[in-house]
């Protein structure tokens, strides 16, 4: 399967972005989708997921601000991003996972001014 991400860009500190991810296949055939983010000189950290179930998880970081969604039936998932912070400045890629992700999008950038 091939995971399309979109949505990332610019913007200050406190606002929002929506990112996108769209696969080419069922989504529901992985047991969850996630979003991993990698900023500069550090090591990609996951940041949620979602289950075919719909539950969801966060890493602590993002807990509170960050919601990950999902649409079946259009083989898509989503982040959205509030109350950003500079340190959210990554390259954000979605992928789809069985125990341990699977496959991986292509990555999109997000910088947050302060």
């Amino acid at each position: 399967v091939q995971l399309q991400a979109c949505g990332g860009g610019l913007v200050q500190a406190g606002g929002s972005l929506r990112l996108s991810c769209a696969a080419s296949g069922s989504i529901s055939s992985f047991n969850a989708m996630g979003w991993y983010r990698q900023a500069p000189g550090n090591q990609r950290e996951w940041v949620a997921f979602i289950t075919t179930g719909g539950s969801t998880n966060y890493a602590d970081s993002v807990k509170g601000r960050f919601t990950i969604s999902r649409d079946n039936a259009k083989n898509t998932v989503y982040l959205q991003m509030n109350s950003l912070k500079p340190e959210d400045r990554a390259v954000y890629y979605c992928c789809a996972a069985n125990r341990n992700p699977l496959y991986w999008g292509q990555g999109t950038q997000v910088t947050v001014s302060s």
